[in-house]
């Protein structure tokens, strides 16, 4: 019993000596936070529009039958690359190749009844001047001539009509591109109008992307713009404004803008779905800060600046800003630190443990 009374004053003693050193510790770490802070830097802003869209081809076009009839011929199919004139399908040509050699079988016997009559009329003109031919027999002569002329001409006028009808059995390519619809076989009937085919120009591509009509008085063609497709995401594509349509959407409230590649792109396709930042301005060496170190108290911008290891609360004036960063008008310097997240618990005074020192955005 005696034993015990002399060990219960040491441990009295060894936990109060372990209490007060928690409680110091406590209170001493209670005011010193972690931050994860950046730096102040001079970097040029670069204001953006953002929208969405997709590629499209520069060239596009839909073909279609002019007569009715029956496929007889399939000259490519989907996928396919084609040249300008060459034939996709072409229909049973039997009745408009019979109007055609009738046509110009026409035409031939009246080109020989024409060179008849020339021949008549000019020897008429050499008796009419030997005296030997009366001037009524001269303008008789003339006159059958001039309709055997006229005849002819009537002659290739129709045969070129039929000439022309032959050649709408042919549906051909209006130029060098990838068939990207082949609606027919060989065998199938088709009306007049219908659709049968479609081929793409494959060697330019535009983007088109909807714009938000309170944006859209920032943009003039010839702007920069930086194309990033779904298909591609590690990559980036230069691209110009190449044409705004005046007319916005009364649904979407937006109008369409269209977007040329700088250069050629491999690997894309009509209809991919892109994300494009159209540059409207561009502000070199401006003083900037992340927008995520900025917050409003009553109306005002302040950021948690680290001053010689402690927390200020620093108010700021701000100007024009992109995504990331903001200008800084007032209240910062080139050099100073500031809390990259600010949070509820950070009061002024506090001891600041910077963790990772990021550095900001340079020219």
């Amino acid at each position: 019993m005696q034993t015990l009374q002399k060990v219960l004053p040491k441990y009295t003693i060894a936990l109060a000596l372990v209490f007060f050193v928690t409680v110091a510790y406590l209170l001493t770490r209670g005011n010193t936070v972690d931050v994860e802070a950046g730096e102040i830097v001079y970097a040029e802003l670069v204001q953006a529009i953002y929208a969405t869209g997709f590629v499209e081809a520069d060239a596009v076009a839909n073909l279609s039958s002019e007569l009715s009839g029956t496929v007889n011929y399939v000259g490519a199919l989907e996928g396919q690359r084609v040249t300008a004139g060459q034939t996709i399908i072409s229909l049973d040509n039997a009745q408009p190749g019979l109007a055609v050699r009738e046509a110009r079988a026409a035409f031939l016997e009246q080109q020989a009844v024409k060179q008849e009559k020339t021949m008549k009329y000019s020897r008429a003109q050499n008796l009419f001047r030997e005296g030997a031919l009366a001037r009524q027999e001269l303008d008789e002569a003339k006159r059958i001539s001039s309709q055997a002329e006229e005849l002819l001409e009537q002659k290739r006028l129709q045969l070129k009509s039929r000439e022309d009808e032959l050649e709408k059995v042919t549906v051909r390519a209006p130029f060098a591109g990838v068939l990207t619809l082949q609606g027919v076989k060989k065998g199938d009937y088709v009306t007049a109008n219908m659709l049968v085919a479609r081929v793409v120009d494959t060697s330019k591509y535009l983007v088109s992307v909807e714009v938000d009509e309170l944006d859209v008085p920032r943009i003039r063609p010839g702007q920069a713009a930086v194309i990033v497709l779904d298909a591609l995401p590690a990559e980036r594509f230069d691209a110009v404004v190449s044409r705004i349509v005046p007319q916005t959407d009364t649904i979407t409230k937006t109008s369409r803008v269209y977007l040329k590649f700088m250069k050629a792109v491999t690997g894309i396709q009509a209809g991919m779905t892109i994300t494009a930042n159209i540059v409207y301005h561009v502000k070199p060496h401006t003083l900037l800060v992340r927008k995520s170190s900025v917050f409003d108290d009553n109306h005002k911008s302040y950021v948690w600046e680290i001053e010689k290891g402690k927390l200020k609360k620093q108010l700021i004036a701000t100007g024009a800003s992109d995504l990331t960063f903001v200008e800084v008008l007032s209240g910062l310097q080139k050099g100073d630190k500031v809390a990259l997240l600010p949070e509820e618990r950070f009061r002024e005074g506090m001891d600041a443990n910077v963790l990772v020192a990021k550095a900001g955005k340079k020219e």
